[in-house]
């Protein structure tokens, strides 16, 4: 009976190594398993970091787009208004020298007529009597917008 007990002692012993060894591969496999998850899980800790990194990068320089967008859009206002006021100073001044051409037209007619007047009072022949020849008669120019001058109202653009 002790020989039967020592055999199954030993059958018993050899299971337990048997399932010792067993155990001690998983575990192998799991700790290798486990490094190579610790290895993944940190490089991706790295990608995360540096996607946000790229991500914070984009979020200031869209920011200084668009600051750089409103200062374009600003300098684009001021611009077109000073152009317009520019446009508006050359119409008033052609609209003054219009006005002053036809007072001067005006007062040539009414210098010629009295000229004339007093030619008839005193019985002057008339000045054309029609041997002269007349001159052609010079095609009126059409109005130019004068040139701005390049030193007013230059755009600093920086």
């Amino acid at each position: 009976m002790k020989q039967i007990a020592l055999d199954n002692q030993d059958r018993t012993i050899r299971r337990l190594r048997a399932q010792l060894a067993t155990e001690r591969r998983g575990l192998a496999a799991t700790k290798k398993e486990l490094e190579e998850t610790q290895v993944a899980l940190e490089a991706s800790h790295k990608v995360i970091a540096g996607l946000t990194e790229i991500g914070l990068s984009m979020s200031k320089k869209i920011e200084r787009m668009k600051v750089k967008k409103q200062k374009v859009r600003a300098n684009h206002v001021e611009c077109h208004q000073k152009f317009q006021a520019r446009i508006h100073e050359a119409e008033d001044s052609m609209q003054a020298q219009h006005l002053l051409i036809e007072a001067l037209v005006d007062e040539k007619d009414s210098l010629l007529q009295t000229i004339h007047g007093l030619q008839e009072a005193n019985n002057a022949p008339a000045p054309f009597d029609g041997d002269w020849e007349e001159e052609p008669k010079e095609e009126p120019k059409e109005e130019e917008i004068e040139d701005i001058p390049l030193g007013e109202g230059e755009i600093d653009d920086e």
